[in-house]
């Protein structure tokens, strides 16, 4: 009796680990993703207020912007590990959705990566808001297809 209470005990005590270890690292994965979208939204912030005439055009400004968002964008989608898509609202925004249809959320992660390059390729060489304005236009519409589909 005494070594089934042990096994049991045991049992328990590593499916509990297991489940701790399980949140935690779903925890983690969520706090990174909207830690980095954070950082994009900083970036992005400013180059939308150069192209809407909030705020002067700053070549130098825009490109160094537009190469932080590049880095960024690789870094969100292995962050999206299943079971992080699903917490409460209190968690994340993300929708159950990204797991029902990732192929779509995945290829539209890696277009957010493509783009966010061309425009900061495009902001090299950009003298004015004109040179930049297609390529970020793309951007912005490849993150609102996302946040349409896959964000509360």
């Amino acid at each position: 009796m005494k070594k089934l209470a042990t096994i049991t005990f045991s049992a328990a005590l590593a499916l509990t680990s297991t489940t701790v270890f399980a949140d935690k690292k779903t925890e983690a994965a969520i706090d990174y993703r909207q830690s980095v979208f954070t950082a994009v939204r900083w970036n992005f912030g400013t180059m939308g207020d150069m192209m809407k005439g909030k705020k002067d055009f700053d070549a130098a400004e825009f490109s160094s912007r537009a190469d932080n968002v590049a880095a960024l964008a690789k870094m969100p989608l292995e962050a999206f590990i299943p079971g992080s898509y699903q917490g409460s609202a209190d968690d994340t925004d993300a929708l159950p959705a990204i797991g029902e249809d990732w192929e779509k959320f995945s290829a539209g992660m890696d277009k957010f990566a493509s783009d966010a390059a061309a425009l900061a390729a495009a902001a090299k060489n950009a003298s004015a808001k004109d040179d930049v304005a297609s390529a970020f236009m793309a951007l912005a519409k490849n993150c609102k297809g996302c946040h349409d589909s896959f964000k509360d």
